[in-house]
């Protein structure tokens, strides 16, 4: 049943993944990042208060759909121009009590009389969008036919990183590393489980990182966890785990050697731990930015140039990736009669 026009659809986390598969939300970041080339999605940038005396972090995320996004969030016109934001909060230090370090909610509005439309669960949809971010530019970016991946990090985004690289290049071949020990086992034993695929438990980041073809980073450093020194010519590097400017997974040689791109510069040039600890050492200036993956899409940037250049993605996360990726989900329950219609 459609709810009213009182009403707001409230969409938990399982109806969340299993209405947001990875293949389609890699489609639908390609088209909100293509519109927010053009000019038309809207994403100011983010804002955050320490809480809970310094334990976590309140993070307010604001932004605007355009017409592509809303088009293939919905099939047709009704997400286009919705806009709203996500609230949630980081605590990292929940990892040990066996919970998520994001927990927060998605808000979408329609764009007619504003009014608030659904509340969705913001931990998968970070989750399933984040990745499928990394996958639009692993597809962009990566040498075709790469079959090598590694992975540096063991926790959700390993998962879900895993999951998009399949979906975009024939992965035949995964090593994995993080300093915790038994999760990475236990990473790796889910992994082999359901793909099938080779994974292997490296002994450290370096050798993990030995010979792939995509790396991607996604743990919860704050000070590098790959150089460099170590990748191999034609490597893409997806670089997401380190989203404030204190933090940072890779090192300030590895980021001068690869043409650099980005969900948004705006957002890089002020939350990117990894770019900006690269400029303040003097590795790079602000030029050393390649392109927005969305201009790459659109044709107004060129994306790789030659099999042996090595690519970093530098991944933020934006506003408008987690409202297209909400909008897709509202209009599937929508169709699907999922979710729970409530008055508030």
């Amino acid at each position: 049943m459609m709810p009213s026009v009182d009403e707001v659809l409230v969409i938990g986390r399982d109806e969340v993944r299993r209405l947001l598969p990875m293949e389609r939300c890699i489609d639908v970041m390609a088209d909100v990042l293509a519109d927010l080339a053009r000019g038309s999605a809207v994403n100011p940038l983010r804002t955050a208060i320490g809480v809970s005396d310094g334990q976590g972090f309140l993070v307010m995320m604001p932004g605007g759909l355009g017409t592509s996004s809303g088009s293939a969030a919905s099939g047709g016109s009704a997400a286009s121009g919705a806009f709203g934001a996500k609230v949630l909060s980081v605590f990292p230090g929940n990892r040990a009590a066996g919970l998520e370090s994001h927990q927060g909610l998605v808000v979408l509005f329609e764009s007619e009389h504003g009014r608030p439309t659904t509340i969705l669960d913001a931990s998968e949809i970070t989750a399933v969008r984040t990745a499928a971010v990394s996958g639009f530019a692993t597809r962009a970016l990566a040498v075709p036919g790469a079959t090598d991946l590694a992975i540096i990090g063991s926790g959700t985004q390993a998962r879900t990183h895993l999951e998009a690289m399949r979906a975009v290049r024939g992965i035949t071949h995964v090593r994995a590393w993080s300093p915790t020990r038994h999760r990475l086992a236990a990473f790796a034993e889910e992994a082999r489980a359901q793909t099938g695929l080779r994974v292997e438990v490296a002994a450290s980041a370096r050798e993990a990182v030995d010979g792939a073809q995509i790396v991607c980073t996604v743990s919860s450093a704050t000070e590098p966890v790959l150089e460099g020194a170590w990748l191999s010519a034609g490597t893409h590097v997806n670089a997401v785990g380190s989203s404030v400017p204190t933090a940072r997974e890779v090192d300030g040689e590895a980021v001068r050697r690869a043409r650099v791109f980005v969900d948004r510069r705006e957002s890089a040039m002020h939350e990117s731990g990894d770019l900006l600890a690269a400029i303040r050492e003097g590795m790079i200036d602000e030029s050393h930015l390649g392109a927005e993956l969305g201009e790459v899409l659109i044709g107004a940037a060129e994306g790789r140039r030659a099999p042996d250049e090595v690519t970093l993605f530098e991944s933020l996360g934006l506003a408008v990736e987690d409202l297209a990726a909400a909008a897709f989900v509202a209009a599937a329950a929508r169709e699907q009669d999922a979710g729970t219609a409530v008055t508030l």
